[in-house]
């Protein structure tokens, strides 16, 4: 089935570079290159926003979440966030600035 920006979904991934990239971070984790392997970790960027309406708490603004791909950690211990990114949207760049203003985290595109 094709997606959003002409990727298609493969094995369960939102594209086939994603899956094969996966399926290369799985092998460098047994390897023990890797460690502490995630697929599919959600940051918040901004949270949600409330206000007291008619004494009760209501949403008024949604918070802003970034998923990145996989999560690990290097044979040096430095965290690593990592994105297969084909296309680049303009809300994953604004996305991705967010990650290093709010958490110091520079996303590695693969």
């Amino acid at each position: 089935m094709k997606q959003k920006y002409n990727n298609t979904k493969y094995q369960g991934y939102a594209s086939k570079k994603e899956y094969y990239r996966a399926s290369e971070l799985k092998l460098l984790e047994k390897a023990g290159e890797i460690s502490g392997l995630e697929e599919q970790v959600l940051f918040e960027l901004i949270p949600s926003q409330y206000e007291i309406i008619n004494g009760k708490k209501k949403c008024i603004e949604r918070a802003i979440n970034y998923i990145a791909d996989f999560k690990y950690i290097d044979k040096n211990g430095n965290l690593v966030v990592e994105d297969t990114k084909g296309f680049k949207t303009q809300a994953y760049i604004i996305k991705r600035k967010l990650m290093l203003y709010i958490h110091g985290i520079k996303i590695k595109e693969i």
